[in-house]
């Protein structure tokens, strides 16, 4: 634990909350930060308007940064109370984090914040290597400390139907000029563009990728620096996050425990691709829940394993994102 008093703990917790996974790396929120709490806002001007609608995966994404603040808080000694939408005249305020000075802080939250660095999107191949299962058991529990679930796909009959709908998915969003369009907005290999997906941290595309389960093709401009062969397989540690309705709430809780998730995986030394398409076509995911039997709504899908390290993608600056209340 350091020393650090509220007030530049809070500022840090900035600093680690921009740090975490969004949405085609599109960073959609803003922060606020007052004498003893952190004001967490959705930024909609970055909202993708051709993938995401409704705005789920952005709200997702700002409960991931909403993660990261409670972790840093934690590592400095800060037990904090997370308000979810808590004034409705501010539509766009996702979460007031606010000191609290009637606890400690949780020591499983602390001990993530050290690894916050080291998350990262890994689209690379997977080796061989099994993820243990008292670490899936772990993030199942994490999952639940978190109001959320998470479900390991075990039998063949769901990793078949999970791999059919997924190229189903994959191809019906293809086929959109619209969306194509959008994922070239958002892709760049320009390696000093502060937000997108740059071409260090995708696969070259050439159709070699022998995917079971495809990975989202941000190759759009033929760029790609990792190896094409990426071999998202059936075989692998595949686990599905979801929620049990579908509320903005429930995806900033959702959001809260995908990173916590992202974060043990990390923590234990294994990398994570997460995968979408199936969950964001609404006709595979009617199929999805219908043929796997699901009470819960699906959010992300996870492809857990071991891989070589990929490049950190660049943050935007905290002066961008950042306004302090004096």
């Amino acid at each position: 634990m350091s020393d650090l008093q509220p007030a530049a703990a809070l500022r840090r917790a900035v600093v680690q909350a921009v740090r975490a996974p969004s949405i085609h790396n599109t960073q959609p929120w803003r922060f606020v930060l007052g004498p003893d709490r952190l004001d967490v806002y959705a930024d909609p001007s970055r909202r993708l308007r051709v993938l995401d609608p409704q705005s789920r995966q952005l709200t997702l994404s700002c409960g991931c940064a909403v993660f990261n603040a409670r972790a840093a808080l934690a590592a400095d000694g800060i037990a904090t109370a997370v308000e979810l939408y808590p004034e409705s005249a501010l539509p766009q305020l996702a979460a007031r984090i606010v000191v609290d000075r009637s606890r400690g802080p949780l020591a499983d939250l602390a001990r993530l914040d050290r690894v916050i660095d080291t998350r990262q999107t890994n689209r690379r191949a997977f080796t061989s290597e099994s993820v243990p299962d008292d670490l899936v058991q772990l993030l199942i529990a994490a999952a639940h400390d978190e109001g959320v679930e998470l479900l390991p796909v075990v039998s063949l009959d769901d990793r078949l139907t999970l791999a059919e709908l997924s190229q189903m998915a994959d191809r019906q969003e293809l086929l959109d000029p619209a969306y194509r369009a959008e994922l070239r907005a958002w892709t760049s290999d320009d390696a000093y563009r502060p937000d997108g997906v740059t071409a260090a941290v995708v696969p070259h595309v050439s159709g070699g990728a022998e995917d079971d389960l495809p990975i989202r093709d941000f190759d759009t401009r033929g760029a790609g620096e990792l190896p094409t062969h990426t071999r998202s397989s059936l075989a692998q540690c595949l686990l599905l996050l979801g929620v049990r309705e579908e509320s903005a709430a429930a995806w900033l809780r959702a959001g809260q425990g995908l990173e916590r998730i992202l974060l043990e995986i990390a923590r234990h030394g294994y990398a994570t691709s997460p995968l979408t398409q199936v969950i964001e076509v609404a006709h595979t995911n009617a199929l999805l829940r219908s043929r796997l039997g699901l009470r819960i709504y699906p959010q992300v899908l996870l492809r857990v394993g071991r891989a070589p390290r990929t490049p950190q993608t660049r943050r935007r600056r905290l002066v961008d994102v950042l306004t302090e209340m004096s």
